[in-house]
């Protein structure tokens, strides 16, 4: 019967593979974790269980998580219009149809809330159709698609862009991947007056004992840092190197990116993880009320919105920050699992019904929203029969 390692090594070294995984699967007190392949290449330091990755849209939860603890501290509530510390949102027009030019704009129909940001219904993201005129600013202004964190501007000047962009959608109407939790991490500095990085630290990670996520990786850590791939062109069996261990994450940015900037490793994911299956509270550290996470966890959309939404979703919820397994499409699709996959190859979930925890951290880039890699599949898949 294969184990954790087998299931990783059939996918690691070789023919377009990823150099290196590292994987995670705990129920209760019982914990799985291996680690294999190296961490950069051929002659690079072997995978270790404490090897650093970047976890992309695994930022997603966690930034989610931090607007949580602002409502929980009575500083916002999930109704309150975001005008108030995003003025550039304060009159925002959208376009009359979704195809439609982008100066063919009505006003907004009423305001953006903290809910619309943390549901992903603003109106602002990633649509099925990548082609709708406006969608090509969010790339082209906003930089917005896998992390380049030296790229973009600094939180100012992206939101002054985001501003000039309309929106796809009536706030509320629609479920839009990826660029609300950019704006939710603005929203974290502004109403709580301190850089996101800092906020993070002192009330998700320095609580949790999360030591190595952050959103750059400090000199003496890089040993332990990942390189970052992807496939190489059609025909390839090699892969290209898209960021070194001392590239873009070697220093801050100047956006800290809500959607797919941090750093991270097995183990700070899983207290993340862990403090969410306890429900806000991990060693004795209070870091949401019970109240919060249940909010983060069920799903807030629509039957229509999941329909429309099958290029990102396939058929899942979204609570805040991450999908939510509404049926049993596959064996590891349990209703009420939450969490979600990250563009460089990571995906982290729980199963609050179980106690269940799924984490795997690689370092080869996804080709697409869908399908996802075999990969991901077969580990999800031994996790549900672990």
């Amino acid at each position: 019967m294969s184990d954790l390692h087998d299931i990783l090594d059939k996918h690691v070294g070789g023919d377009g593979r990823a150099p290196g995984a590292v994987g995670l699967v705990a129920r209760g007190d019982r914990v799985e974790v291996r680690a294999v392949g190296v961490t950069d290449g051929e002659d690079s330091a072997p995978m270790a269980r404490d090897s650093i990755f970047r976890i992309a849209s695994l930022t997603k939860p966690i930034v989610a998580a931090a607007v949580m603890t602002l409502v929980d501290d009575g500083r916002i509530a999930l109704d309150s219009p975001v005008r108030e510390w995003l003025p550039e949102l304060a009159s925002p027009g959208v376009v009359r149809t979704p195809e439609s030019p982008v100066d063919d704009v009505v006003p907004a129909a009423r305001p953006i809330t903290v809910a619309d940001l943390l549901t992903f219904r603003a109106g602002y993201g990633f649509p099925g159709d990548f082609s709708l005129p406006a969608v090509a600013p969010l790339f082209t202004e906003l930089l917005q698609g896998p992390p380049q964190p030296q790229a973009v501007a600094a939180p100012d000047a992206w939101m002054a862009a985001l501003a000039r962009i309309p929106l796809l959608y009536q706030p509320g109407q629609a479920w839009l991947y990826n660029a609300c939790s950019d704006i939710q991490g603005v929203l974290i500095a502004r109403v709580s007056g301190r850089p996101l990085p800092e906020f993070l630290a002192e009330r998700i990670f320095g609580p949790l004992g999360m030591t190595d996520t952050a959103f750059a990786v400090p000199a003496a850590d890089l040993g332990r840092f990942t390189g970052y791939y992807r496939a190489g062109a059609p025909g390839s069996a090699g892969l290209e190197l898209v960021d070194a261990p001392d590239g873009q994450w070697s220093t801050p940015p100047a956006f800290p990116s809500g959607a797919g900037g941090l750093v991270s490793t097995v183990d700070d994911l899983y207290a993340f993880a862990r403090m969410l299956l306890a429900g806000g509270t991990l060693d004795g550290h209070r870091v949401l009320s019970p109240d919060s996470v249940r909010q983060m966890t069920t799903d807030h959309l629509t039957p229509a919105q999941r329909a429309a939404s099958t290029l990102f979703l396939e058929g899942q919820g979204w609570g805040f920050g991450g999908a939510v397994d509404v049926e049993a499409i596959e064996p590891w699709n349990v209703p009420g699992r939450f969490g979600w996959v990250g563009g460089t190859g990571t995906a982290a979930h729980i199963v609050p019904s179980t106690g269940a925890v799924t984490i795997l951290l690689t370092q080869l880039e996804l080709a697409g929203p869908s399908p996802l890699p075999s990969a991901m599949h077969d580990f999800w898949r031994y996790a549900a029969n672990a």
